[in-house]
C-alpha cells in the first residue's frame, strides 16, 4: 500500500490565483510566436496543478507521482513535448514521437496523456486508427476519474483486451514454480542474496521468524513487505486507510480475521495469511506477489502482470532488494492459481 504523501495545504490557506484556460491558451499562442511553446504549457499546467492538489489527493494511492513535485514536473514536461510534436508547434509534426512521449507520461499516471493517446488512436492522428486501443486508453483514464474519457467511451466499441505495448513493464525472466504440497516440515530457506532491513526492531524480527514457518513463508519476504508498507511503525495509517505494521485495509483485515490491525501480532498474522494466499495464487512469483500486495490482486489480473504504475514498480524493487529470488516455494493447498496468470506463463 502507498506510503503517506506530503500534507495538503491547510483549508484556511488562500488558494493560488491562476489564469483561466482561455487566458493560458492566449499566452501560449503568444509564447509560441516567441518560440517558447513548451515552457508556456508547463508553467500554465503547474499553476493548475497547485489549485487542483486536493482533487488529486484521492488518486495518490494509484498514482502518487502526481503529488510528488519532481515527478509532476517531469509529467508536465513529457506531456508538453508530446503536444508540441502532435501539433507541430515549434518542432516538426511527428505523431509517433508524440505517442511515445504521451506513453511515458501515462506510465507515471498522467490521465491527460491517457486521454490524448485515446484520441490519437480514435482519429488515426499520427498513429494507425484503432478503436479498440483507443477505448483501452479512454477506459484507463475514465478509471482515474476523467469525465471526457467516459463520454468518448460511449462512442466506441469494446476496449482491447491486452495492455498496450508502450505501457508494458519489462518482463522478468520466467522461472518454474516450486510448490510445497506434502506434509513434510517447511523448507529451509538459505540466506543467499537476502537480508533483514536494518531498521527492523529485533522483537519484530524474532516474532516474524517464529510465525513464518506456520504460514510456509520466507521470513525475509515478510520483513521486506513490512519495511515497504509501514517501516515497522505499528500505528501508521495510510491515505487509503491501510493500518498497522502490514498496512491492512479494513476489508483485508476482515478477510483474514484481524480484529485489531494496530496490534503487532494480529497485524503480522493477518499479513502473513494474505501473503500465503498471494504466494499460492501467483505460484510463488515474488514480483507478482509484491505487485498484488501494493496494488491489489485484481489490478495485477487486469493488467495480466505488473501494472504500469511507477509506484508499484519501485515497490517491487524495494522488496527484491531484500529477497533476490524471483520465485519462492509456496503452499499450493491454500488456493488454486490465477487462471489468467498461470495461462500467461504457459503452465496451464
Amino acid at each position: 500500500m502507498p506510503q503517506p504523501t506530503q500534507p495538503l495545504p491547510h483549508a484556511a490557506d488562500p488558494a493560488p490565483t491562476c489564469p483561466s484556460v482561455s487566458a493560458r491558451q492566449g499566452r501560449a499562442r503568444g509564447a509560441r510566436r516567441r518560440g517558447a511553446w513548451t515552457l508556456a504549457l508547463v508553467l500554465g499546467s503547474l499553476c493548475g496543478l497547485a489549485t487542483a492538489q486536493s482533487a488529486l489527493a484521492p488518486l495518490a494511492a494509484v498514482t502518487p507521482q502526481l503529488v510528488a513535485p519532481a515527478l509532476a514536473i517531469e509529467v508536465l514536461r513529457l506531456r508538453a513535448d508530446a503536444t508540441a510534436h502532435e501539433h507541430g508547434e515549434g518542432v516538426a509534426r511527428d505523431g509517433a514521437r508524440a505517442a511515445a512521449l504521451y506513453c511515458q507520461a501515462a506510465r507515471l499516471g498522467d490521465t491527460a496523456s491517457l486521454y490524448s493517446l485515446g484520441w490519437m488512436h480514435a482519429h488515426g492522428r499520427g498513429v494507425p486508427r484503432d478503436d479498440a486501443q483507443a477505448a483501452w486508453f479512454f477506459a484507463a483514464a475514465a478509471a482515474l476519474g476523467d469525465g471526457p474519457s467516459r463520454r468518448m467511451l460511449a462512442t466506441l466499441g469494446p476496449a482491447a483486451a491486452e495492455v498496450p505495448d508502450c505501457l508494458r513493464p519489462p518482463e522478468p525472466p520466467p522461472a518454474p514454480p516450486v510448490a510445497v504440497v506434502d506434509d513434510d516440515p517447511p523448507p529451509v530457506f538459505h540466506a543467499v542474496a537476502r537480508s533483514v532491513p536494518p531498521q527492523a526492531p529485533k522483537s519484530i524480527v524474532d516474532l516474524v521468524k517464529k510465525l513464518a514457518p506456520q504460514y510456509r513463508l520466507e521470513p525475509h519476504l515478510v520483513l521486506a513487505i513490512m519495511a515497504a508498507e509501514s517501516n515497522f511503525d505499528p500505528t501508521v495509517v495510510s491515505p487509503k486507510n491501510a493500518q498497522g505494521l502490514m498496512q491492512l485495509i479494513p476489508d483485508t483485515a476482515a478477510r483474514f480475521n484481524v480484529q485489531d490491525p494496530f496490534d503487532p501480532t494480529q497485524s503480522i498474522k493477518g499479513g502473513m495469511a494474505y501473503l500465503r494466499w498471494l504466494m499460492a495464487y501467483f505460484e510463488g512469483d515474488v514480483t507478482l506477489v509484491a505487485a498484488a500486495y501494493n496494488a491489489g490482486e485484481g489490478t495485477v489480473e487486469r493488467y495480466k502482470g505488473v501494472p504500469p504504475f511507477a509506484e508499484t514498480q519501485a515497490y517491487i524493487e524495494r522488496i527484491r532488494r531484500f529477497i533476490g529470488d524471483l520465485v519462492l516455494p509456496f503452499d499450493a493447498r491454500v488456493t488454486r492459481p490465477s487462471p489468467h496468470l498461470r495461462q500467461g506463463r504457459g503452465n496451464g
